[in-house]
């Protein structure tokens, strides 16, 4: 098995990937987008791409598509639990939801919680503060947080984190927008910059070849992902591939940081490809 693990035996971890399975009336879907592909992507064959690639393990990210909820991310932990974990997906507007975060992480797998406000109609209700009873509860019982804004949105994602200094949280895709030309995707973009000083905050660079406008090895993308890294630390800067929409092969999504990212210093790769992440979402290293 051709595993990066031979490169300076690096742990690489991939910050997102979905899993889902098909809408079915024994499993409805909420109706409320289509899914990144035709086909749905279960973790028996995303296994089947980390082992071709060399990625020892992934963060599932269940996807909205789906709906509020995490049961196929379950299964694949319990499955694998040495290749899986899971940031998941939370109602706060559900019966049971105070009762539920109260025992969140003692899921099978379950690391903390994605929260997805890249659309107008999901902004409206973290702008009115009705999610800020679901910081406090998970800055109370240590529960991680990746969310995904655009960049005009930063701005409401710094006061979180301002005033919850004891709640980790994650910035999805380096706050980017999809579907949208690259100069428009990045108009903004120093807006994410400032959220650096907030030692609670770090930046999923995940996805990047969707949004890049250049073909492997991504260069203009690469600029961008060197003002964070620049920003914010190897520390708090972690890789991620959101393989079921990738453009590319998943080793080019790995071979843009390790063998294409000049800019990138030796001793700081283990954190960006791994070991920060799992750190950070306190997953434990594999010894």
């Amino acid at each position: 098995m051709d595993l990066y693990r031979g490169y300076n035996a690096m742990l690489i971890v991939d910050s997102q990937v979905h899993v889902w399975g098909a809408n079915t009336p024994e499993r409805p879907w909420p109706g409320r987008a289509h899914a990144q592909r035709d086909i749905p992507l279960g973790h028996e064959e995303l296994l089947l791409e980390m082992n071709a690639a060399g990625v020892d393990r992934v963060v599932l990210v269940p996807p909205s598509w789906e709906g509020d909820r995490n049961d196929l991310a379950i299964a694949a932990v319990k499955a694998h639990p040495d290749r899986f974990a899971i940031m998941g997906r939370f109602d706060p507007e559900a019966k049971q939801a105070r009762e539920v975060i109260q025992t969140w992480k003692q899921q099978p797998g379950m690391l903390g919680m994605r929260f997805a406000f890249h659309l107008p109609v999901l902004q409206q209700p973290l702008l009115e503060g009705k999610f800020d009873w679901v910081w406090s509860e998970a800055e109370k019982h240590g529960i991680a947080l990746m969310i995904l804004v655009p960049q005009n949105m930063v701005k409401a994602i710094d006061s979180v984190a301002e005033r919850y200094p004891g709640l980790k949280i994650v910035m999805d895709h380096m706050a980017l927008t999809s579907g949208i030309p690259f100069e428009q995707a990045v108009a903004q973009f120093d807006q994410l910059l400032t959220i650096a000083r907030r030692p609670n905050v770090a930046v999923k660079a995940s996805a990047l070849p969707c949004y890049a406008p250049d073909p492997y090895p991504f260069t203009r993308m690469q600029g961008y992902a060197r003002k964070v890294y620049d920003s914010f630390g190897p520390k708090r800067l972690f890789w991620g591939s959101d393989l079921s929409r990738s453009p590319c092969p998943y080793r080019h999504q790995i071979d843009m940081w390790l063998k294409e990212a000049s800019w990138l210093l030796e001793e700081d790769k283990p954190w960006v490809m791994g070991r920060g992440l799992c750190e950070w979402l306190n997953w434990k290293m594999p010894a």
